[in-house]
């Protein structure tokens, strides 16, 4: 450092001199302009910039469309998480939930891939597949492992949109599954549900896909889905009827067990076919059909114009009911429709009443039995009369029978204002019965048990007294009688031997005797021929005999 500083004094010094001389111009050096140089380091950065643009730009370009699907709930959705799958194939992702304006229900907000935009078309379903038991069966195990996740089925409409409600249960049958789709309707839906399958000769051949209510309120219309090639079998005059659980038919017809399989046992189920002989045609997709409640009724030879009957009875018609066939010579012509109870107008009796119809075409020239024609009224004219009757004894049931009676009182067909026909009726068998029973206990009432009981009391007082006096003679005869019977039966038998004695054959009493005999019947023998002379010659009692005479001369 000092020969620095030397160095500098000299330098100063010396330019300090010629500074006072003439001095000379030195040229000022030329500044050189710096060079970067860029380090290596730089590069990380730089390949992490193009690598991240390059994922930005591939993300944006296999990026689909984006859909909004509405849920009830958020159940096992995860915003980032939760993936979307057709057939397990991964072809979106849930990018975001969250609650609707109205806080009724959920939206998730779903990207899905770009290969995959055709799922975003009109029709298409979406579904959160968790664990569910139903009466289909169990599904959705597999999610208590890997998680909730939302199930897509494509549509095919041409069509796209970006919001779309999902299904909170699982579609029962898939878009892609080849079928037609028919409808039924029924009176009520019994133990229906969706799912529900449908049997063609006990066959699974379709199911039940959805339900709801008629406009009016009366009926339950169902959409069903019959599977190809089965569907082929649903013609125009097929049949479909109730195959739910077990069909136990208990009534006046007696005890009946039908079912489709095991399955409809638990889940019900309809069956369907076609009457006998039925040549119809294939039946269009969408076709309209009625669901039947039994197998019977809906394979039954279609009723002609029904008509409506009123019966009267005057006595209790428990085990009657709705639905109760009316019997005419064990052919059912009809069936019970109401059972109520008529007052007068002064309330002063009342009457049972039973409304029915009628089918004559049941019947071989049924028209003839119109309950308004000439041919009924005959029928009602020579004793024809409605009478209730136990149709099981079992289940106490009954029906109405269309019998003869000979006895009936002849009465007129009643014709009501409001077209209805009255027939006349004739109290039940029972009825009778009972009457009879009663009768014979009222008989039975006034016979004077409690006098005959006092009687029967009374003589069986006197019949121990007898006893006991028997009792006592029978003791006396063992004490003093019985002795004097012992001397009495000695004398009897020395009788005896005197009797012997007498009656022996070497007897001289026996001797005489025989001797007696003998002329005894030559006597007999004596007035034998008398007997014959005189009634050969009567004469001879006045006469005498001839020979007598001329001994005379």
């Amino acid at each position: 450092m000092s020969e620095n500083i030397n160095t500098d004094h000299g330098l100063d010094s010396t330019s300090n001199a010629q500074h006072h001389t003439e001095q000379p111009q030195i040229p000022e050096p030329k500044k050189k302009k710096p060079r970067y140089k860029m380090s290596w380091i730089w590069l990380i950065p730089i390949v992490a910039l193009l690598i991240a643009l390059s994922l930005a730009v591939k993300a944006v370009w296999e990026r689909g469309p984006t859909i909004d699907v509405s849920f009830r709930t958020a159940d096992g959705l995860e915003a980032g998480k939760t993936n979307v799958r057709y057939k397990q194939v991964n072809i979106g992702l849930v990018r975001q939930i969250k609650l609707a304006p109205d806080n009724t229900h959920v939206i998730a907000q779903i990207e899905l891939s770009k290969d995959s935009s055709n799922f975003a078309a009109k029709d298409s379903r979406f579904w959160v597949v968790r664990p569910r038991i139903g009466t289909t069966g169990v599904s959705g195990i597999d999610t208590l492992l890997s998680g909730s996740y939302i199930e897509v089925d494509g549509g095919k409409a041409s069509d796209e949109q970006t919001n779309f409600v999902g299904l909170e249960t699982p579609p029962v049958v898939p878009s892609d599954v080849p079928g037609k789709v028919f409808f039924l309707t029924a009176d009520n839906l019994g133990s229906l549900d969706i799912g529900s399958p449908i049997y063609y000769r006990r066959m699974n051949v379709g199911q039940i896909t959805a339900y709801n209510l008629s406009e009016d309120g009366k009926h339950v219309e169902m959409q069903t889905f019959i599977r190809s090639p089965y569907d082929k079998f649903v013609t125009t005059d097929a049949r479909f009827w109730q195959a739910s659980g077990v069909d136990v038919s208990l009534n006046a017809s007696g005890f009946s067990l039908n079912t489709q399989s095991l399955a409809s046992i638990v889940t019900g189920g309809v069956a369907f076919g076609y009457p006998d002989n039925s040549n119809a045609q294939i039946a269009p997709k969408n076709s309209q059909f009625t669901l039947w409640n039994t197998k019977v009724d809906a394979l039954k030879v279609p009723d002609g114009k029904p008509h409506k009957i009123v019966m009267y009875f005057d006595t209790s018609l428990r085990g009657l009911s709705a639905g109760a066939p009316i019997d005419f010579m064990g052919i059912n012509i009809g069936d019970v429709t109401a059972i109520n109870v008529e007052f007068d107008p002064d309330y002063s009796k009342l009457r049972m009443r039973v409304d029915a119809v009628l089918y004559p075409s049941r019947l071989a020239h049924g028209k003839e039995l119109d309950p308004a024609g000439t041919i009924f009224k005959r029928f009602i004219q020579q004793g024809w009369r409605a009478q209730m009757r136990t149709g099981n004894l079992l289940t106490g049931q009954n029906y109405i029978a269309f019998d003869k009676f000979a006895k009936a009182k002849p009465v007129t067909l009643i014709h009501h204002d409001d077209g209805l026909v009255e027939v006349p009726t004739i109290p039940p068998e029972l009825n009778s019965l009972q009457a009879q029973v009663s009768e014979i206990a009222g008989k039975v009432s006034k016979f004077p048990i409690d006098e005959i009981g006092a009687d029967v009391r009374k003589t069986l007082k006197s019949m121990n007294n007898t006893i006991d006096s028997t009792d006592k003679l029978v003791k006396q005869l063992d004490s003093k009688v019985a002795p004097d019977f012992q001397a009495t039966l000695n004398d009897a038998r020395k009788t005896m031997q005197s009797t012997e004695s007498v009656l022996s054959s070497d007897a001289p009493m026996q001797q005489d005797l025989r001797k007696a005999l003998q002329q005894v019947t030559r006597t007999a023998a004596s007035l034998q021929l008398m007997a014959d002379y005189i009634e050969e010659h009567p004469e001879a009692l006045i006469r005498g005999k001839k020979g007598e005479v001329k001994n005379a001369k």
